[in-house]
C-alpha cells in the first residue's frame, strides 16, 4: 500500500550547509566551493539496506556499514550521492582534472566570454626538477637564484600573451581565434557534478604523492574541507581502506609470507619465478613493479629477500 512509506525529508548536512558557496583557495588565484549536494553518510546507508533488507540495520550500526560496504568494493550505495563544484582552475591542471569522465561538467567559454584575466604565477622556490626515475613526475626544485630568472620570464611571457590578446579582442578578432596563444596556465573556471564513488576514485588519484602537485593541492582541499564535513563516516573509511590502505596480490602476499617465516632463499627463488629480479648473479635492472613492492615492504619493516640486510 502507497500509505506504508513515511513521508522523507531532503537529506541535510549542517556542517556543508555552513560553506556553501564559500570559495576555497588553492593556488595563487584558483578556488573550490561548493555550489549543491544531494545525499549524505545516511543516503549511503538507506541505498543498501534497500537492497539488503530491513534485518541488517539490526546487524550493523550505520558506521559499520558503510565501512563494511567500502572495504569489500560495494560501489552503488556511494553513487546515491552527488556533489556540485564551482572550481577555478589553471588550464594544464584542468586537462588532468577533465580525463575523469564520470562528472557532468560545464566548463567556462572562451568562444563567448572574454578569457579570464589570471594566470598562475610561480615563486623563485617553486620550480620543480625533472625526476630522473619517472618520466611524468619532478623531484626537488631549482636554486631559488635560478628560480627568481624563471620566475621573471614567466611574468613576461604571461604580460606579452594578455597584451596580444588584448589587441585582438579589440580589433575586432573572433574570441575561438584570439584565444589561441594564451599560455596553459591561464585559469579557467567550471562547475563539475560528480557521485560519491567517483569522487572518492578522483581523490585516491590525485591525493597521491605521485601525482602532480597543483591537482594534488585541488584534491586535497576537495577531501579535507568538503568531503570530510559531507560525509565524514564514508571519508574516513575511506582514508583507512582506500587511500592509507595498501592492496597485496598473491604473489605479494606469498613472499611476505616466506620472509615471515625468515626463508628468504625461497622469497627470492619466488620473485625469480614471477620475474620480478632476474637468476642470481645478474644486475638488477629498472623494474616499476618491484620499485611497488620494495614500498610495501617498507611499510611493514620488511627487508626485500634480492636486497642487502
Amino acid at each position: 500500500m502507497i500509505s506504508e512509506f513515511e513521508k522523507l525529508e531532503r537529506a541535510s548536512v549542517p556542517a556543508l550547509d555552513e560553506i556553501l558557496g564559500v570559495p576555497f583557495k588553492v593556488l595563487d588565484d584558483g578556488f573550490v566551493r561548493v555550489v549543491d549536494y544531494m545525499g549524505s553518510d545516511s543516503s549511503i546507508v538507506q541505498a543498501a539496506r534497500v537492497s539488503y533488507g530491513k534485518g541488517t540495520k539490526k546487524v550493523r550500526e550505520d558506521e559499520g556499514l558503510i565501512r563494511y560496504l567500502l572495504r569489500h568494493h560495494h560501489t552503488s550505495p556511494f553513487e546515491m550521492c552527488e556533489l556540485k563544484l564551482h572550481v577555478r582552475v589553471p588550464m594544464d591542471c584542468w586537462r588532468q582534472w577533465i580525463r575523469h569522465r564520470m562528472a557532468n561538467v560545464n566548463e567556462y567559454s572562451t568562444r563567448y566570454s572574454i578569457a579570464i584575466d589570471s594566470a598562475q604565477k610561480t615563486k623563485p622556490e617553486e620550480w620543480r626538477l625533472q625526476a630522473t626515475s619517472n618520466r611524468q613526475g619532478s623531484e626537488g626544485n631549482l636554486a631559488v637564484k635560478q628560480g627568481e630568472l624563471f620566475t621573471m620570464r614567466e611574468i613576461e611571457l604571461q604580460s606579452l600573451a594578455r597584451t596580444v590578446y588584448n589587441e585582438r579582442i579589440e580589433a575586432g578578432i573572433a574570441r575561438e581565434q584570439a584565444r589561441k596563444d594564451l599560455p596553459l596556465s591561464t585559469y579557467t573556471e567550471a562547475y563539475w557534478k560528480i557521485d560519491l564513488h567517483n569522487l572518492l576514485h578522483f581523490l585516491a588519484l590525485r591525493m597521491e604523492p605521485h601525482a602532480q602537485e597543483e591537482i594534488r593541492s585541488y584534491a586535497a582541499t576537495i577531501g579535507n574541507e568538503i568531503v570530510g564535513r559531507w560525509c565524514p563516516i564514508a571519508w574516513f573509511a575511506f582514508q583507512d581502506y582506500l587511500f592509507g590502505g595498501i592492496e597485496l596480490s598473491k604473489f605479494e602476499i606469498e613472499l611476505i609470507a616466506k620472509l615471515q617465516a625468515g626463508d628468504r632463499n625461497g622469497a627470492r627463488s619466488l620473485a625469480e619465478t614471477y620475474g620480478i629480479v632476474p637468476p642470481a648473479g645478474q644486475d638488477l635492472k629498472r623494474n616499476i613493479e618491484r620499485d611497488e613492492i620494495e614500498e610495501k615492504l617498507r611499510r611493514f619493516g620488511i627487508q626485500p629477500p634480492w636486497s642487502e640486510a
